[in-house]
């Protein structure tokens, strides 16, 4: 057996076998490179756990001799380096050097590679590349941090190898810098500062990326030292923020809270001490360090670690969100742009950031409200839909109406590029969109009819987001492309689906479908072309003055009137004559959206090219004065829409808009995303209707070339809304036309089969357009024959039919009507009006007083047509010889229905609802009968009664004669007293009432020429004062007074200004010198009146700070009203008499003394605010005024059309909706709150009509019955 040794299985010691000397004289650089490159190789074998140490002590003291260290040879350096690595390597874990003798080694390691490492094709390096892995597998390098200046070297490291890195080397030479870096923060006793600036360098640069080695080596050292350097880095952002901003030097500040943010991106784990820092830089007073602190926090929880940061410092989070208050607005508006990261990012603490912008909106700084609404307007469609709430957009749509012009335009710029993107969603009826979106365009078009200055706005988003025009597709994109008509027309028509009645009709104010033509536009593009850039050759003096009056008067339009003047004198002086073919082919009704689209891209781009400045003006220009929502090219698509909405019914639309129309949102909504095509269609074909409707009666000429697809569509006989729709087209493209109307034998004979139809709709609209065929007269007499032979023998409803078709031809065909008129009107006023229906009978101890269109019953709607028929006669007779012998006794009739309120005699047994219907029909048929010259002092007579129907006590009927009264006002076509009638508004309650009578005295004020407010409005004032004389509210006592002086309060309040209130109160005065023409009782209610005037527009006068200056002028009194007085001596008792009361008296003098107390500086009319809308008094007219029920009011089923013979106009009265705004409001009808409204009455002292006499009686037969069932 052998003997064996301690070490038995281990392999003895190796001993390095290289003896060959290093040093010495004679040593050729070859033979040294020779032999170190030998050395290396034996060295780099060598095993560190089985290597014989004092083997190496020979090379180990010659290799760091100063003849190899200091060489000139690069190869040499380059190997000796490797060698002395190895040696370390295998030395290991002690070195085999002094600190000073390492100190030189590493210096010497570090200056091989920054001078040799240079990529891989440079000398040298494999041995580079050892070298380096070799530092960085064993770990070596750590003995840096024991040498006496290892600070100074550690610095060098860092320095050159963020620099070495940077030449973009193989990436495990990356990754062997990074562990030797990493290597030294962990062995360090104290990090050098010099290292961690050196560090955070790589972050200073905002646009650093990790595709960038020097800023992806940063990163690797931080996430690896994060726990180490924590410490420094707080310490590192404490020294230069309390230092620098000390000195006030914010731009080092700045500096180190954008590296602050750049590392929280990169290695937020390195900030863990420097987060509650930052929330102590929230609380300083020093604005500069709140802005800083504020900006960088709110980047830190944007960034994809936001909501860790958040959970970890909830009182940092806290403290951040409250700087939504700070006092400062820049940090508020700082803290506003930071949130868009967060609502972003952080969908967790959505609840706490919705509400802390919400509250926001009301910021009292502008430029954060406008901030947070252009915030909102940034975000995409996702993060829209998922992380902001329906409330807080609900809220920037809101400040739409704010009194700052840059917060409502950045609201509406938010809402609609919001809508603009949500569009395709809500197209393919996605719920989550529909719900969250979809109700933008209502609320956008609702603000618009607040006022001039929100209008522009809101119709820029309109024309931007909501309904843009197509682009023109790019000829590189799409080579052949056509601008796709029926997406733009679906679109229209599936917006509208969402929209209220009030949208709907500032919808219609925006398609510039309804106004006289030419256009105020095409008259100032008229006036340009005659100006021809200021070279006439004729009547030099009156073109100017035409283009300077039409220039005016189109500026006044605009939202800035004075910079529209400048724009449009350059646009007139630059007579390009291209432009104005441009324009004119826009404003065309005939031109089509491809026509439109092209010619509108060309102007404006000629115009940038030539007067960049008015482009802005010409483009509001543009979107007033084009057919931009509808034009020709959407006929086609509305008829087939209304066809695929087919119902199998024979009742027309128009009898089912209660249904259809004015719908809730939440309605639409509720139905979202269920795939209801049909119900779409049902929707489309509803708004589509509308429009034709609407085109029928204001832009018939659109439809020119389409007279052959609506000849056709009547064909479809069991599509009754289609041939309604295409019926009113066909009437309403002839009558403005005649040789459009269809002149083929089938249609004409189709038509006359409709016109003797039942549907009511079908025969009115086919009886306007035989009126205008080519053989008009033998059509008209061959249905009128046919119709009065029949009248007595024909069921209710084709009754009500044929009198339809009557009321048309009366006014169209005149002449054939009067073959037949004795025996027509004899039945209608005999067998129609003056009957009693067993309905009525019925319905006389219900509380309804009115009925909707669509459930009107037969026999109403007949006697509602009954007098359509007597009052279109009428005025068709308006310029013949006989026309007051036919008409005095309709104008008596329509008065007698006013008189006894809707019956046409005191004992009649007409229900509620009849009565509101034959009122309001009365009351606008006279209306209509005022425009005609002739018949003006036939129903002046009548004026009291007829201006008392603004105070009906049934809400729809004075709703809907206030709509008639201003849609005639405004086109001039009444007498001057008729504008006094809107201030009888005053005591309505409810809002939209009065708050439309207000709008169109508003409106016509502005846009009235001087002379016309004069004589409508101003000079006026006497009438108004002399209507309120007649009022059967009016009582010379002092209870009464103060109601009698708010209509002339809410007169002042509009009218009166600086320029008129002398003229206002010599008016006032001079009502004194008069008698009234019918009493003496009338003329003493006048002279209150007078003086009642008088002191209220002295106190107006004061608190205004205007001077009641002696009136120069003569003031001529209305002759028809006022008789002078008999005698001087009659005159100086009424001017010495008081007829005030000392109460009213008292109570005036209180007023006056309180306007002085409270007098306001002088405004200039034109910017003078209208006065707080108040709440009036429910009683008026001794009649209790009815609030809207719950129901939708409708105006009358039947279109009616306006008739003056000067203008072929053809609107339906009863078709234009008077709208509605605000809240419905249900009448009481408890015994507790009928007995209490009682006792107010009675301790008033009001005085009761008739009307309010029997509503008492039967309210006290309530209570008894009820009072006798309680006995029981």
């Amino acid at each position: 057996m052998v003997a064996q040794t301690r070490n038995h299985g281990q392999p003895s010691p190796t001993k390095l076998r290289f003896k060959d000397k290093l040093v010495g004289k004679g040593l050729s650089t070859d033979q040294l490179l020779k032999k170190l490159k030998a050395l290396h190789q034996e060295l780099a074998e060598l095993d560190q756990e089985h290597v014989d140490v004092a083997s190496l002590h020979p090379v180990r003291k010659e290799l760091i001799n100063a003849s190899i260290l200091l060489h000139k040879d690069r190869g040499v350096k380059a190997y000796a380096a490797c060698c002395l690595a190895d040696l370390l390597r295998l030395y290991a874990p002690d070195a085999p050097y002094t600190q000073n003798e390492l100190r030189d080694i590493f210096q010497f390691f570090f200056r091989q590679l920054i001078n040799g490492l240079k990529g891989p094709d440079a000398p040298y390096y494999n041995e580079y590349f050892h070298l380096l892995e070799s530092l960085s597998t064993v770990k070596s390098v750590v003995l840096v941090c024991d040498l006496p200046q290892g600070d100074e070297l550690m610095v060098d490291i860092f320095r050159d190898f963020f620099g070495l890195v940077r030449r973009d080397l193989a990436k495990k030479i990356e990754l062997f810098m990074a562990d030797i870096l990493i290597a030294l923060i962990d062995e360090c006793q104290s990090l050098p500062s010099e290292v961690l600036e050196i560090i955070m360098a790589q972050f200073m640069d905002k646009n650093a990326r990790m595709d960038q080695p020097a800023y992806r080596l940063a990163v690797q050292v931080c996430k690896a030292t994060a726990d180490k350097l924590q410490r420094h880095v707080c310490q590192y952002f404490t020294d230069i923020i309390v230092d620098q901003a000390r000195e006030e030097r914010y731009e080092e500040v700045q500096t180190a809270h954008n590296l602050i943010q750049q590392l929280n991106r990169a290695c937020p784990s390195l900030l863990h001490n420097v987060v509650p820092q930052l929330e102590e830089e929230l609380r300083v007073e020093q604005v500069q360090l709140r802005i800083m602190s504020t900006q960088t926090l709110g980047e830190m929880f944007a960034d994809k670690h936001g909501m860790d940061l958040v959970n970890k410092y909830p009182s940092t989070w806290a403290q951040w969100l409250a700087r939504r208050n700070d006092k400062t607005v820049t940090v508020r508006l700082t803290w506003i742009d930071a949130m868009k990261g967060v609502i972003t990012n952080l969908p967790e603490v959505r609840k706490e950031t919705d509400e802390a912008l919400r509250h926001k909106l009301y910021d009292p700084d502008e430029k954060v409200r406008a901030a947070l609404c252009k915030l909102i307007g940034q975000l995409d469609y996702e993060t829209a839909l998922h992380h902001v709430s329906v409330e807080l957009l609900e809220g920037i749509a809101g400040r739409g109406l704010d009194k700052k012009n840059t917060v409502r335009t950045e609201a509406f710029h938010a809402i609609g590029r919001l809508y603009s993107l949500a569009y395709p969603e809500i197209e393919n009826n996605d719920p989550a969109a529909i719900k969250h979106f979809a109700w933008i365009p209502a609320k956008v078009l609702q603000n618009a009819s607040i006022g001039r200055e929100v209008k522009a706005v809101a119709e820029q988003t309109l024309a931007d987001f909501i309904l843009p025009l197509p682009t023109l597709p790019s000829s590189s994109s799409s080579k052949g492309a056509e601008i796709d008509e029926v997406a733009w027309t679906d679109r229209l028509l599936l917006t509208m689906r969402y929209l209220d009645e009030v949208s709907i009709n500032t919808l219609y104010s925006f398609s510039n479908l309804k106004g006289v033509r030419p256009t105020l536009y095409e008259k100032f593009v008229n006036a340009c072309v005659e100006y021809n850039g200021g070279v006439i050759d004729e009547d030099e003096e009156g073109v100017t003055e035409r283009l300077n009056a039409v220039l005016k008067a189109t500026a006044a339009q605009f939202p800035d009137p004075h910079k529209a003047v400048e724009d449009l004198q350059a646009f007139a002086k630059s007579n390009e004559g291209r432009l104005y073919k441009l324009l004119k082919t826009c404003m065309d009704i005939q031109t089509d959206l491809k026509g439109l689209v092209k010619a509108r891209s060309e102007f404006l781009r000629r115009l940038e090219q030539s007067s960049s400045s008015a482009v802005g003006t010409m483009s509001i220009f543009l979107q007033r004065a084009t057919l931009h929502l509808v034009n020709s090219s959407s006929i086609p698509t509305f008829i087939k829409r209304v066809q695929k909405g087919f119902e199998p019914s024979a009742v027309a639309y128009s009898q089912t808009q209660t249904q259809t129309l004015g719908q809730t949102f939440s309605m639409f909504v509720s139905g979202a995303g269920s795939n209801e095509p049909e119900g779409r269609a049902q929707h489309a074909a509803h708004s589509a209707q509308l429009w034709l409707t609407y085109l029928s009666k204001h832009c018939p000429a659109v439809y020119k070339a389409h007279v052959g697809e609506f000849s056709k569509a009547i064909a479809d006989e069991r599509n009754a809304r289609l041939v309604e729709a295409c019926l009113q087209a066909l009437a309403a493209v002839a009558s403005w036309d005649a040789k459009l109307a269809p002149s083929d034998k089938r249609t004409v004979d189709r038509v006359m089969r409709f016109v003797m139809e039942p549907n009511a709709r079908h025969a009115k609209f086919a009886a306007r357009l035989i009126a205008c065929m080519r053989n008009a007269e033998e059509l008209c007499e061959q249905v009128i024959e046919s119709i009065s032979d029949t009248l007595a023998d024909v069921d209710p409803e084709k009754l009500v039919a044929h009198i339809a078709v009557l009321a048309q031809l009366a006014l169209r065909a005149p002449d054939a009507f009067e073959q037949k008129s004795d025996v027509v009107t004899a039945f209608l006023v005999k067998q129609v009006l003056k009957s009693s229906s067993a309905d009525d009978d019925d319905e006389m101890e219900t509380d309804e007083d009115w009925v909707d269109d669509a459930a009107m019953p037969l026999e109403l709607r007949a006697k509602v047509l009954a007098l359509k028929v007597c009052r279109n006669r009428c005025l068709a007779h308006a310029s013949s010889e006989t026309a007051l012998e036919i008409a005095q006794p309709v104008i008596r009739m329509f008065s007698t229905v006013l008189q006894y309120e809707g019956a046409f005699s005191a004992d009649a047994r007409d229900s509620p609802k009849t009565k509101s219907r034959l009122r309001l029909q009365a009351a606008t048929s006279l209306l209509h009968l005022t425009t005609v010259q002739k018949y003006v002092q036939e129903v002046a007579t009548h004026f009291v009664a007829i201006a008392l129907t603004i105070q009906d006590p049934v809400y729809q009927v004075r709703m809907s004669f206030l709509d008639k009264l201003v849609s005639l006002l405004s086109r001039g076509k009444l007498p001057v007293q008729y504008n006094i009638i809107p201030f009888l508004s005053v005591h309505d309650p409810e809002e939209d009432v009065k708050s439309k009578a207000q709008a169109y005295v508003t409106y016509a004020l502005r846009a009235m020429p001087k002379a016309a407010r004069l004589a409508r409005f101003e000079s006026t004032f006497i009438r108004l004062l002399h209507l309120l004389a007649h009022h059967p509210d009016f009582k010379i006592e002092h209870e009464y007074l103060p109601d009698i002086a708010k209509y002339i309060q809410f007169y002042l309040d509009l009218v009166a200004s600086n320029e008129n209130v002398s003229l206002l109160y010599h008016i006032a005065l001079k009502a004194k010198t008069v008698r009234d023409a019918e009493s003496h009782v009338y003329s003493e209610n006048l002279y209150a009146c007078g003086e009642l005037s008088q002191h209220l527009i002295k106190a107006h006068a004061k608190a205004h700070g205007w001077n009641l200056e002696t009136y120069p002028g003569k003031v001529r009194l209305p002759g028809d009203i006022l008789r002078a007085l008999p005698s001087a001596e009659a005159a100086n008792e009424i001017l010495k008499t008081v007829y005030l009361p000392e109460e009213a008296l008292a109570w005036l003098a209180e007023k006056q003394s309180k306007a002085a107390q409270e007098a306001k500086p002088d405004k200039v009319r034109a910017s003078r605010k209208p006065p707080t809308k108040r709440k009036a008094a429910t009683k008026t007219n001794g009649t209790a005024k009815r609030q809207r029920t719950a129901r939708k009011r409708k105006a009358d089923e039947s279109d009616e059309e306006e008739s003056d013979h000067s203008q072929s106009e053809d609107e339906d009265e009863d078709d234009e909706k008077p709208t509605s705004p605000g809240k419905q409001a249900e009448v009481p009808e408890s015994s507790s709150e009928e007995e209490a409204e009682d006792e107010n009455e009675e301790k008033n002292g009001k005085r009761r009509t008739r009307a309010q006499a029997k509503k008492q009686a039967r309210r006290a037969a309530k209570r008894q019955a009820k009072a006798a069932a309680s006995d029981d």
